[in-house]
Order: structure tokens, then sequence, then C-alpha cells
């Protein structure tokens, strides 16, 4: 099992109201403006489901499999190239702050480890970009 992290990110919103708006993923309406559309085809939505077709690893569908309010929201895919687990983590700082870290926990022989690599590092941390600099409120 190969496990990719993100770097803690903190975000100016209590965790309760992070948490609320990412468990939910009809809350992604809000911010699909902001992924740029040249590096997804499709993508779309429903409130425990998210699927995108993105370059160039093709189309893949995630399902929330567990919510532990406030605190944690696992992921799993329905339908990738690859098997994976997916998990958003958060703590709280202050009664204002939290902190996030995101987590890909998936199985990969050692070839294709060194070919996914350096693009999972990079696309978990713009993902992480993305969840830390939306407004949550």
């Amino acid at each position: 099992m190969s496990t990719f992290e993100s770097s803690i990110r903190e975000i100016p919103y209590a965790q309760t109201v992070v948490y609320n708006m990412l468990s939910n993923l009809s809350n992604l309406e809000k911010i699909k403006d902001k992924i740029p559309a040249d590096k997804l085809e499709q993508f779309s939505f429903d409130a425990d489901s998210i699927c995108i077709k993105a370059n160039p690893v093709g189309e893949i569908k995630l399902r929330i499999i567990d919510r532990e309010e406030p605190k944690c929201i696992k992921f799993e895919a329905e339908q990738s190239p690859v098997p994976f687990n997916f998990w958003i983590q958060l703590l709280p700082v202050t009664a204002t702050s939290s902190k996030m870290k995101l987590t890909i926990k998936a199985e990969l022989n050692p070839f294709i480890k060194g070919m996914v690599k350096k693009p999972l590092t990079e696309g978990i941390e713009k993902l992480a970009d993305l969840l830390q600099y939306i407004q949550y409120e």
C-alpha cells in the first residue's frame, strides 16, 4: 500500500463549518468554476459521490464511505485505473480556524508507483490549495 499526503493546511474557518461543506459533495457547486477547465473534461457530483474525467488518467468515480463528524471524510474509488482510498482529515486550531490534511492510499506495484508518484503528489497539493482557499460560508 502506497501513501501520499498533502502538507498540513490551515483554513480560516471553524472545523465544523469546513466539515459541513465538504461532507456534502453537492456543495461543490459553489467551487466548480475554480477548477481548471483544461484539467477536467467532465465533472459531476451528488451528495455522496463525485465523478471526474481528467487528462490523462481517464474517468474516476469516488464515493463517500464514512463520515466521522467533524474530523474525517473517507472516500473509496468506485471507478479508477488503480484502486485507492482518499480521506480529508480536519482538526480544530481555534474556534474560528482549523487544519486539514489530505491522504491517498493506493495499491500500486513498484513500476506504477514510480510513474504516478510525482503527478499524485502534485495533484494532492493542488487539491489542498483549492480546499484551503475556498469560501466556506
